[in-house]
């Protein structure tokens, strides 16, 4: 087997057809890649790094990656897993979330060999007549297989007819974009598949499926979602990622190493083989945060925090760097933190206080209703990892 074809097979859960994966790595034609994100939340985070490493590595081997942000399909919403039909967006929602996507993506695809398209241009200009023809094309009995619509429809719960639309829509946009190859996450399957059926339908050569796994978030348990306060954003400082790296359970290492980097299969089980012989699983984590601050910044910026880690929590020192508030006179600790936008919910500062989860000055209050006389160059200290400067107005 080629050192191609075990990159691209690692961290893959399917292909379909099984035999594409050889013709990928050999092929002289420049394939398209297609790789659709409904821009229905502003941040990216590692669990979408998992299919951009991917589309990487084939940005790597030659091909074109078509990144498809999905602003008409998200005003429908991607009904995958849900078990109640998903509030509609706004378009001015839409496309405000859109602007940050290629920002994001670039961090890690090759812009040179990125085609960025919007499912809106082709999508909105469906006549009636268009959209009737299309719904001809796939049968109710095949969509009511689908996972998530089957359990709700055997518990009777409400299915909208425009949520049958979303995958017919994201299957269309394969029929108009003729891309070689789409990639998702397992969760897509379905969606990936709608598309392949229609491209049959309308005369054009059937898509090559890739399916990657779902990522787990820093809980271990549950998939990485900003939803679950469980996940590690692209645009997160190095700090915060490399320290959220830290948190995550042994378990994970590896898996991580494997869905998010290139380092070779051969590493990543030696760094398994180390774990098992004694080595402490901490500084095999330091490898992984210094290469994935690396990937999203540079290496030097990984290594960087790496160091900042290290002085902070092996030596309790605080960051060189930190975001600053402009504020002065007495105030209570959780209309502070509030007023400020340090933490978004009141309930969760509550929570936080109580659990002595707050410090000033490194003192540490659990009174939510502490009358905090504000001072030029406190230094308030969130959880771990989060810290703020004040600086008096």
């Amino acid at each position: 087997m080629s050192e191609k074809l075990k990159l691209l097979l690692r961290g893959i859960k399917e292909i379909i057809p099984e035999k594409s994966a050889q013709d990928i790595t050999i092929s002289k034609k420049t394939l398209k890649i297609k790789f659709g994100a409904d821009p229905s939340a502003p941040d990216l985070h590692l669990g979408h790094m998992v299919v951009l490493n991917k589309l990487r590595q084939l940005q790597d081997m030659g091909h074109i990656v078509q990144f498809l942000i999905g602003d008409f399909t998200a005003m429908i919403g991607d009904p995958t897993g849900k078990s109640a039909t998903r509030k509609v967006l706004s378009e001015t929602d839409v496309k405000k979330n859109a602007e940050t996507y290629q920002k994001q993506v670039f961090k890690i695809l090759k812009k040179e060999q990125t085609e960025v398209v919007y499912n809106s241009s082709w999508l909105g200009k469906l006549s009636a007549k268009d959209m009737i023809e299309l719904s001809a094309r796939y049968n109710v009995a095949r969509m009511l297989e689908r996972d998530d619509f089957n359990k709700r429809f055997k518990s009777e719960q409400s299915i909208s007819i425009h949520e049958f639309l979303y995958p017919l829509l994201q299957g269309y946009d394969s029929v108009y974009l003729e891309n070689d190859i789409e990639i998702g996450g397992t969760d897509q399957k379905f969606n990936l598949l709608m598309g392949r059926h229609l491209q049959r339908e309308y005369g054009k050569k059937s898509q090559t499926i890739i399916t990657v796994p779902i990522l787990e978030g820093l809980d271990g348990v549950q998939k990485m979602s900003k939803s679950l306060n469980n996940h590690i954003g692209i645009m997160e400082e190095p700090r915060q990622i490399f320290g959220k790296l830290m948190s995550i359970p042994d378990e994970l290492i590896c898996r991580y190493f494997r869905l998010l980097t290139s380092v070779s299969e051969e590493q990543v089980m030696n760094f398994e083989n180390d774990m098992k012989n004694g080595t402490n699983p901490r500084d095999i984590k330091q490898q992984l945060g210094v290469k994935i601050v690396g990937i999203l910044y540079d290496e030097e910026t990984g290594i960087k925090a790496k160091e900042e880690f290290q002085r902070i929590f092996a030596k309790g020192q605080v960051p060189d760097e930190m975001p600053i508030i402009k504020a002065s006179g007495e105030e209570r600790l959780a209309n502070f933190l509030a007023n400020n936008k340090i933490i978004a919910s009141k309930k969760e500062i509550h929570r936080l206080i109580k659990q002595g989860a707050v410090s000033i000055n490194n003192e540490v209050t659990t009174d939510p209703f502490y009358n905090y006389q504000i001072a030029n160059d406190d230094v308030i200290k969130i959880g771990k990892k989060r810290f703020f400067k004040i600086k008096n107005i």
